[in-house]
């Protein structure tokens, strides 16, 4: 499941080392004493703090640099120790460790406590001051703050209680001689002790945001609560609580306290019948939280973990059995790994199941992988229990920490074990299979997370190709183009998760039971986990703002009827657009959409062009492209305006140029994995074998773009009318036009008028398709067929355009019944009715006048009858 790749390697990068430092202090060729090297902490800035046993009795701390690739010697204590907890400031100027007693030895520290904790200054070695002596354990971490002047004369470091209580120390330092730096007033050290928590049981440390969460046991009036807790720590080394969120946990949920990326303790480890808590805090820059924690179920073959979401303003709870083969004393006390993936959750319980938990469409149980069974495996040579998680907020990928074999490795999601799922030879016609929701949720997994990997979509596309035919709860094809769209925009914001299309299973009226659940899987969701904002988080910029927006624009979608676009709200539009005469949306503004898209369909095309689409004019289709990008954008801004008009629309134009693009590019891979030529476009020869395939896997795609209500690439309906002339019998193709699977386009009739000859069944065709042409476009394609019809044709519409000229506005051909009718020669009997008609419509000069001079007309036909007769001039 996992594609792990080691980092570092305890054996190879510092064992070989030590060897030799040991060697040189020894005086001798070759160190063979026992080393005992032990992790201790990382830091930051990935250095790797361990210790190990040195000669003569001595304990050393060293440091590993993760980016130079160098060990240096820290510390050395001239007895054997037991560190516990140990962390250096970013200066190298001071190292914080504590000691926990080693009841087994000899010796006890002085003075006698289970844990004592020191300050030491090691640039160079000097001052040891004692911090704490108690008998519980303490954690040390020392703050991180921006690189800046004042940074080399002030460390701060927190101290974290078993007790329950942290205490944040400010430590002054001095440069002396130049070089050295020392702790300035170490008497007054205690005194600079600042009390920032107190009554915690549980507390995590994120030192890549310097943030500390941590859960408080409240007493309500009603029943016990939970509180979680976070304190930013800021660059000033100010810090305060920005976020509470109440958590329903039980009484005992923790037995003792808990400490989370706090270092590694060797020496007082948790003991197995005390049942460890699990519980990890998740983080993601554009604005997402998770809470995820596991409760063991006592007396129950069963085991439970919640997931919070909080930029989705819920909770999500699963209880999975674990089979009767499990003793229930031992299922009592297992927990399962957490590991951040991308924005997946992988909640994996070595030898039983592993779940795969989509943390941005947490709706449906289907886009979450689930896998289960002896065979499930994440890639890991080691027990789960053994594994630390390191996780970083910029980071998509995780790190695991293997403190057996003191390995680390960054883990990803594997692509090739993904892809296995979706090639699994299992039935799945059958609507009930539970390889579907697999399926599905792999199949998003690879083009969301994965899809940016050009190699990887193309596996996908030749998959479909092979599986043309839509499984029995989905429909592959349109997951496919929803899924690489959503891929575009998932990045830019978390409130898209809701707004955009994701998945054609949620368009659907009726959802199969398999989608909606999983066999030994029980999911509860609660909405409005109540989480409080305090403090800067309010005004600050970044994180704290992307989750505070996020979760109540979430708070607002779940409200509003309809928050996600759904492609196929636009029918009715659509319908209505190719019906009017006189549209309702401009079409000027539609054609400008779609030239904005089409430039950007232009700037992404490949130099190699295998397919001929995007070179002709389809009206139709180019006015669905804009009427798609017009509702698209009109619903985002009515949704969620604090992105932008301008952003709104450079989203909306790519995210349709990215659909007319993928399509284009699933036809080039269909064109080149069955190796067509420019021949296929001939329509006087049959199809091959190869044609009908991409002929059937172009016309899955057209009923799943139509379903969907999306626009296809100009030139697309053109092409498909190509292979289906070539690949089907006349008269299916004319069965598919009247159904409407089919769309003559005027390049298409046009081709076929000029490229095939007048045969009979030729002849017979063409008639056909002339019957189905709109009128409009039969006028235009009669020029174009040498035929004695078309002849006919265009000689009667040129007489009428010759005499329209002229004036003429209303005639009409002679009909058949009408005596006279002589049907010799067709244009010069047409011609004769046209003229006869043109003399009964002349004016007849002797019909009266209105508003006549009647002297003058007197007068002028006196003056012309003596002209007549010669008595006068003209």
């Amino acid at each position: 499941m996992l594609k792990l790749k080691p980092t570092f390697d305890l054996q190879r990068d510092v064992e070989s080392d030590i060897f030799r430092k040991e060697a040189s202090v020894c005086r001798v060729q070759e160190y063979s004493g026992a080393v005992d090297i032990c992790i201790l902490n990382i830091e930051r800035d990935g250095s790797i703090l361990y210790s190990w046993k040195g000669a003569a009795g001595t304990t050393r701390i060293g440091k590993y640099d993760s980016n130079a690739k160098q060990n240096k010697l820290l510390y050395t204590f001239d007895k054997q120790v037991c560190v516990s907890s140990c962390s250096l400031n970013e200066e190298e100027t001071l190292l914080a460790v504590s000691l926990a007693q080693d009841t087994g030895g000899d010796e006890r520290l002085q003075p006698i406590s289970k844990c004592l904790t020191l300050l030491i200054e090691i640039h160079p070695i000097n001052n040891t001051q004692v911090l704490k002596a108690v008998d519980c354990r303490v954690k040390v971490q020392f703050l991180n703050s921006e690189t800046d002047g004042r940074s080399v004369l002030e460390s701060h470091l927190l101290l974290l209680s078993e007790d329950g209580y942290v205490d944040l120390y400010h430590v002054l330092l001095n440069k002396q001689d130049g070089y050295r730096v020392v702790m300035g007033n170490p008497e007054r050290l205690s005194k600079t002790a600042e009390r920032i928590v107190e009554g915690f049981c549980w507390a995590q440390w994120d030192g890549h945001t310097q943030r500390l969460y941590y859960v408080a046991h409240q007493l309500a009036r009603t029943q016990d609560k939970f509180l979680m807790r976070c304190v930013q720590f800021y660059p000033s080394h100010n810090c305060e609580t920005v976020l509470e969120l109440p958590l329903e946990l039980p009484a005992t949920f923790f037995p003792t306290v808990n400490f989370v990326n706090l270092g590694f303790d060797h020496y007082n480890m948790e003991r197995p019948e005390q049942g460890p808590v699990c519980m990890k805090v998740f983080t993601n820059r554009i604005g997402s939280m998770c809470v995820c924690y596991s409760q063991p179920a006592k007396g129950k073959q069963e085991l439970i973990y919640t997931v919070v979401l909080v930029h989705k303003d819920c909770s999500k709870t699963f209880r999975v059995s674990l089979g009767g083969d499990q003793p229930s004393h031992r299922a009592a006390h297992l927990h399962p790994l957490f590991v951040p993936i991308g924005y997946h959750i992988l909640v994996y319980l070595q030898g039983h199941f592993l779940h795969s938990i989509n943390t941005r469409q947490q709706e449906m149980l289907c886009h979450s992988l689930f896998l289960s069974g002896v065979d499930v495996d994440m890639g890991l040579q080691c027990q789960s229990a053994n594994i630390t998680v390191l996780h970083a907020e910029e980071e998509s990928s995780s790190s695991l920490l293997d403190l057996g074999n003191g390995r680390i490795y960054t883990a990803d999601l594997s692509p090739s074990f993904l892809m296995q799922i979706l090639q699994s030879d299992t039935p799945s016609r059958c609507p009930s299979s539970k390889a579907d929701p697999q399926r599905l949720a792999a199949l998003h997994c690879l083009l969301v997370y994965m899809g940016n990997d050009p190699s990887m979509e193309l596996k996908i596309i030749e998959w479909l190709c092979d599986n043309m035919s839509a499984f029995g709860s989905f429909d592959q094809i349109q997951e496919f183009i929803l899924a690489s769209l959503y891929r575009i925009s998932y990045e830019k914001s978390l409130s898209l998760d809701k707004v955009l299309p994701y998945s054609s299973v949620l368009d659907k009226k009726e959802i199969l039971g398999c989608l909606l659940e999983v066999p030994g899987v029980l999911c509860t969701t609660e909405l409005h986990i109540e989480p409080v904002f305090k403090g800067k988080a309010r005004s600050l910029q970044g994180f704290w703002s992307e989750l505070e927006w996020n979760t109540e624009r979430t708070k607002y979608l779940d409200a509003v009827p309809n928050p996600r676009y759904r492609t196929s709200h636009i029918q009715a539009d659509w319908e209505k657009l190719k019906s009017e005469r006189r549209p309702s949306i401009p079409r000027n503004n539609l054609e400008e959409n779609t030239k904005k898209v089409l430039s950007m369909v232009d700037t992404w095309c490949c130099d190699k062009k295998l397919v001929p689409l995007f070179q002709e004019e389809d009206h139709q289709q180019r006015a669905l492209i804009g009427l798609t990008v017009d509702k698209l954008r009109e619903h985002l801004n009515r949704h969620l305006p604090r992105i932008g008009k301008k952003k709104i629309d450079s989203l909306v134009v790519n995210y349709v140029a990215k659909l007319l693009e993928l399509i284009r590019h699933m036809l080039e891979s269909v064109w080149v994995k069955h190796k067509l030529g420019p021949r296929v476009l001939c329509l006087k020869r049959r199809g091959s074998p190869a044609e009908w395939s991409v002929f059937h896997f172009m016309f899955r795609i057209l009923e799943a773009t139509r379903a969907l209500c999306l626009p296809l690439p100009p030139g697309y309906h053109t092409l498909l009318a190509v292979f289906a002339l070539r690949c089907l019998p006349h008269h299916s193709f004319l069965q598919y036009i009247d159904h409407g699977l089919l769309q003559l386009t005027e390049t298409f009739v046009s081709r076929l008028m000029t490229d095939l000859d007048n045969s009979g069944a030729n002849e017979r065709l063409k008639f056909s398709i002339l019957k189905r042409l709109p009128e409009s476009m039969e006028k235009r394609i009669y020029h174009m067929w040498d035929h004695p019809v078309s002849s006919a044709s265009i000689s009667r519409d040129y007489t009428r355009m010759l005499l329209e000229k002229h004036g003429n506005k209303g005639c009409a051909f002679p009909s058949r019944d009408k005596p006279g009718f002589t049907p010799e020669f067709l244009p010069l009997t047409y011609l004769a009715k046209i003229l006869s008609d043109i003399e009964e419509q002349a004016l007849n000069p002797f019909e009266e006048q209105q508003n006549v001079d009647a002297k003058f007309v007197e007068e002028t036909a006196l003056k012309q009858t003596l002209i007549l007769l010669g008595f006068g001039e003209k």
